[in-house]
């Protein structure tokens, strides 16, 4: 037995809610017993998905600007918090709030974005090593931003080693000249997103794998378990200008843990997966959204979050698993510290909270105060509202349906949304409902 997820329809009645609307009237102008108008800080905030669902590749979606024009006052301030979170990660968070603002009309601070590698902010214990880093963009840039001392490119490791890369008959070398500078072992490898040679990054990222670090080596089978693994974004898929989705870095990362399984016969292992759904990222969002309201002097704690997406493998099921975190820490009366397993699924790596994350950083995540996040589908991206999805779990198996990491368990009930909308602007305004919100 299959079930259909909800057609569009099912927004359209009444607009009521699966889930109890929370209560107060936050950001409402009020009057005091002198007739004095009094603002009320809000208790919510969103985490905006990207792509999909405020553009599509380059092209801005209709519904965004009307959107964003609800959240800002005459000054372009935000009236509630905002964190755009998305699993791209091939440009520094400066240059994704540029390209937003212009796009959406309003300033929009890198402090308010996230990308999918932002939490590798935390793994100072990496910091400091030499780690091979995948992907496209200025990658090494990047890495700078996020606090590494020693990244080394593809494209670097390629040079000093021009005998791994022999797949393209045209780019194999015709002179060798032995390399003037030697590499630093390769100490861990970060995989930010889907290069752009898939062969020459899966070649020589197995390469730094089966010799622990030293790709000019002979393979050495009996290295097991490798060396770290990081990785950002897991999207099988993603939406652009293209009637279709396109393949996104979760497509490579299949390619890498097969050809690793068959050369070896031994899984892949991850140290650490984040960007959407990992249970971390919302973590860093919600970290990144109680910042803003500090700021902006909002006394008043964010009881809940809104995550508002358009795929339902990491949007949705990364909303509502956080969710279940949350509300199981509510129900346990207080925080629990940051949990062990990032990827929550079988094969996904244990995280020494006392060597990964230094305690400032687990502090600051244990001290959590939102009480929900509430998953908000929008149908401009990924989605498709006749998509099917397995009830049984063991059909996942076999059903391509699934198309979340293989790291991640799959549960029907966490992709099932809380809500489903048009777009984004009707997701704005059913939140304002909800929240019995009154922008000034």
């Amino acid at each position: 037995m299959r079930r259909a997820l909800p057609p569009l329809r099912a927004l359209l009645r009444a607009g009521a809610p699966r889930l109890p609307a929370p209560g107060g009237l936050c950001g409402a102008p009020a009057a005091d017993r002198g007739g004095r108008t009094l603002n009320i800080p809000p208790s919510f905030g969103f985490l905006f998905d990207i792509d999909g669902v405020l553009v599509r590749g380059k092209t801005p979606i209709p519904a965004a600007k009307t959107a964003f024009q609800k959240l800002v006052n005459p000054q372009g301030q935000f009236l509630v918090p905002v964190v755009f979170v998305t699993n791209a990660g091939n440009c520094l968070r400066q240059k994704k709030a540029d390209q937003l603002s212009h796009l959406l009309g309003v300033p929009i601070s890198q402090d308010q974005v996230m990308m999918s590698h932002s939490p590798l902010r935390m793994f100072k214990r990496f910091h400091e090593k030499c780690v091979l880093v995948s992907g496209q963009g200025p990658l090494l840039d990047i890495a700078q931003d996020l606090g590494f001392c020693q990244p080394i490119t593809i494209e670097t490791l390629r040079e000093k080693h021009p005998l791994l890369d022999v797949v393209d008959h045209d780019r194999r070398p015709n002179v060798l000249y032995p390399s003037a500078v030697e590499l630093p072992k390769i100490e861990a490898v970060v995989l930010f997103g889907e290069p752009v040679r898939w062969e020459t990054n899966l070649q020589l990222i197995i390469d730094v794998l089966l010799t622990s670090g030293y790709p000019g080596n002979p393979y050495r089978h009996e290295n097991y378990p490798h060396i770290p693994v990081l990785a950002c974004n897991m999207d099988l898929m993603w939406v652009a200008e293209a009637q279709s989705p396109r393949f996104g870095h979760g497509t490579f990362m299949v390619c890498l843990e097969n050809i690793y399984k068959k050369i070896t016969g031994k899984d892949l292992k991850y140290e650490a997966l984040m960007g959407k759904p990992s249970k971390l990222t919302y973590q860093y969002a919600e970290y990144l959204i109680r910042t803003q309201a500090a700021e902006r002097q909002w006394k008043q704690p964010i009881q809940t979050l809104y995550a508002v997406g358009d795929n339902l493998m990491t949007d949705v099921y990364g909303a509502n698993l956080y969710n279940r975190y949350l509300e199981e820490n509510s129900r346990k009366g207080s925080k629990s510290r940051v949990q062990a397993k990032v990827a929550g699924g079988r094969g996904s790596a244990t995280l020494s909270q006392d060597d990964e994350i230094d305690s400032s950083w687990e502090n600051e995540l244990a001290s959590a105060t939102a009480a929900h996040c509430r998953s908000v589908l929008v149908c401009t991206g990924v989605y498709n509202p006749h998509t099917e999805v397995p009830l049984d779990t063991r059909e996942s198996i076999s059903e391509t349906v699934f198309h979340g990491h293989r790291d991640f368990r799959f549960d029907p009930g966490l992709v099932e949304p809380d809500h489903i909308v048009p777009d984004v602007d009707a997701a704005v305004d059913l939140v304002f409902q909800l929240e019995n919100f009154a922008p000034n």
